[in-house]
């Protein structure tokens, strides 16, 4: 049974990765190098963080790299955020008389000021922060604070995380929801990967905190499950591809689990409101997919996917994402073929576009294309 949680900080509890990418890409560039783009920070990046700096900075001391990353990190201080799921997590905890506990590498300094900011000062038996290597403080932590090793359990977003854990021969959970690739996470083949902490809390409570059967919840389902998804038309024949964490980060179409007593259509068109913002027309059914055991996929499952085209009702759509998704681009289909997607998402793309599909007046047919720039939540 677990009984007690270590947490990392940034990327698990707080969103500082747009911060701490900024920050770093200032660093770089007083020392006369090109910013790093997103995608590629998040493949470089690691901890301790030393490590990265002696690659991409060689030769300039941790005092200069220091005081430059900080001054870029303290003007965005109030642009870090508590992830979703994550206090009702914490209070879930509290109340089940979980011990809490943070290790994490953020500069005391900073983790007092997020701390206080986002409500989070009351939940941590103890925070030990500044921590450049999880790896040497683990086996201290767990020995003065007396955890036993089989009822403890370390939560982060970063390889350095888990193989911390496993230092520490603790319990380990990857979540998708910051610095490190479900690739790179899997790399170090953590015990349990979830979407984010809300998975986690549903696993533990209906586990009743054993952490053998709460790794088993809904990994793998007794049957196939059955799911829909819509590739979304606006009124100028673009459609819509949003970004996700639970598939490796690749891009794909909203859509989701059908629910018991739920038709196709009425789950395709809740799903896309939940998960958009966007209410839909014309809706029309492509194929049906089977998807199994998908490695672009979080964990292990079955699906099958019946995959429709719609067309957003509003002639201005206004794209709300929920923690389903993180980024989303309106693309013309052939240049969505240029995206780094998903498989499934290729395949509807491809039926589509060799049938000649359409959901919007042909007269939009004749425009000139033009790219999209990808938007955050």
């Amino acid at each position: 049974m677990i009984r007690n949680i270590i947490f990392d900080w940034s990327g698990t509890l707080v969103d500082d990765l747009p911060a701490v990418w900024e920050a770093t890409n200032e660093v770089l560039r007083q020392v006369g190098k090109p910013p790093m783009a997103l995608d590629y920070f998040r493949s470089e990046f690691s901890l301790p963080f030393m490590n990265f700096y002696r690659v991409h900075t060689p030769g300039v001391p941790r005092a200069r790299l220091e005081k430059w990353f900080h001054a870029a990190i303290e003007k965005a201080q109030d642009a870090i955020l508590v992830l979703p799921h994550a206090v009702a997590f914490l209070e879930t905890c509290r109340k089940q008389g979980i011990r809490l506990f943070l290790l994490s590498s953020i500069h005391p300094r900073h983790y007092r000021r997020q701390c206080k900011a986002g409500g989070l000062d009351a939940y941590f038996e103890k925070a030990y922060v500044g921590v450049s290597d999880k790896t040497k403080k683990i086996r201290d932590l767990i020995l003065r604070n007396r955890l036993q090793p089989d009822e403890t359990l370390f939560v982060g977003d970063m390889e350095h995380d888990i193989a911390a854990a496993r230092h520490g021969k603790i319990h380990s959970c990857a979540v998708l929801t910051g610095y490190n690739t479900l690739d790179q996470l899997r790399r170090e083949r953590p015990e349990l990967v979830v979407q984010h902490l809300g998975e986690l809390q549903k696993r533990l409570v209906q586990s009743h905190w054993e952490w053998r059967a709460a790794c088993q919840t809904c990994q793998l389902e007794p049957q196939p499950l059955s799911t829909v998804g819509g590739l979304i038309y606006d009124h100028q024949g673009r459609v819509l591809m949003i970004r996700t964490h639970k598939w490796s980060n690749l891009w794909g179409i909203p859509g989701g689990k059908i629910k018991w007593g739920e038709s196709s259509l009425d789950a395709l068109k809740r799903e896309l409101l939940e998960e958009t913002g966007l209410l839909i027309s014309r809706i029309r059914l492509v194929l049906v997919q089977d998807c199994i055991r998908s490695p672009e996929f979080y964990h292990d499952a079955h699906f099958i996917l019946l995959n429709y085209t719609c067309l957003s009702r509003s002639p201005k759509p206004k794209v709300v994402l929920n923690d389903e998704g993180y980024e989303f681009c309106w693309v013309e289909p052939l240049e969505a073929m240029e995206l780094p997607l998903n498989t499934p998402t290729r395949i509807l793309l491809e039926a589509v576009l060799s049938e000649g599909m359409r959901v919007v007046p042909d007269k939009v047919s004749g425009r000139s294309s033009r790219k999209i720039a990808p938007k955050h939540r």
